[in-house]
């Protein structure tokens, strides 16, 4: 099952934590993996890849800069001439009260997190078009399902996306192109290991299944909507959450 061979994806923020997990996990399905981060900072994430015995690339990318999209695109079906799999995945944070919150730290995020979302996708439909086959998946996050205090703009760029990828569906299932959005909950990465044991239990407790998630575990779901078998799904929310959310 979910075997992705043939099938070329592009991820970006791959350079750790859930973009490097979903790197790895498409590529040990058979995926070919354009990996990309700013400047060359996917080439660890391509080295794991390979150490794997697996196939991929980086890919030096600025989500913001239209010309970098541009390339990007140009390039990989330049050398490939295909892209079967885009998953939006770069995002960054810049947390403060609404009250104190610099317009700068809301442009920043929202431009990040969320229009370049849509100007990937954007420039990725027109050879899924021609193809008539294609999946777009955005990762999305619990906080732009149940908002957060002190992450106005986090949270309205993570429910920007999930506007944005239901749109996208109706607009696409004609040509046979599947827009599906991952919403994690709270995931074990390396800004989250180094909170306190308190901070990590008071976490923990608002969990249904008692552990915060891996990035195995969105990899998962991401492998799936990638998959042939997920091929009747779209305009969906996998919420990764343990139950954090329901």
């Amino acid at each position: 099952m979910f075997d992705l061979s043939g099938k070329l994806a592009i991820v970006t923020g791959a350079s750790r934590g859930i973009g490097r997990g979903i790197a790895m996990t498409l590529a040990a399905r058979g995926a070919y993996i354009v990996a990309t981060a700013r400047e060359e900072n996917a080439a660890e994430t391509v080295s794991q890849i390979h150490g794997a015995g697996h196939r991929a690339e980086a890919a030096a990318l600025e989500v913001t800069d239209p010309a970098s999209i541009e390339a990007l695109i140009a390039g990989v079906l330049e050398r490939h001439g295909r892209i079967d799999v885009l998953v939006n995945n770069a995002g960054v944070t810049r947390d403060q009260l609404m009250l104190r919150m610099k317009r700068g730290d809301w442009d920043q995020v929202i431009a990040t997190n969320l229009t370049a979302s849509f100007a990937l996708s954007q420039a990725a439909i027109k050879p899924m078009v021609k193809q008539r086959s294609g999946r777009i998946i955005n990762i999305s996050s619990v906080v732009g399902q149940t908002g957060n205090a002190g992450q106005a703009n986090y949270a309205a760029s993570k429910a920007g996306l999930i506007g944005l990828s239901k749109a996208l569906a109706r607009e696409l299932a004609s040509r046979n192109i599947t827009v599906n959005v991952v919403a994690p909950g709270l995931i074990e990465t390396d800004m989250t290991k180094a909170i306190t044991d308190k901070a990590h239990g008071d976490w923990t407790s608002q969990i249904p299944l008692g552990r915060l998630g891996t990035t195995a575990d969105v990899a998962a779901a991401v492998c799936f909507l990638a998959s042939d078998e997920a091929s009747y799904i779209t305009g969906q929310v996998v919420a990764v959450n343990g139950g954090m959310y329901m």
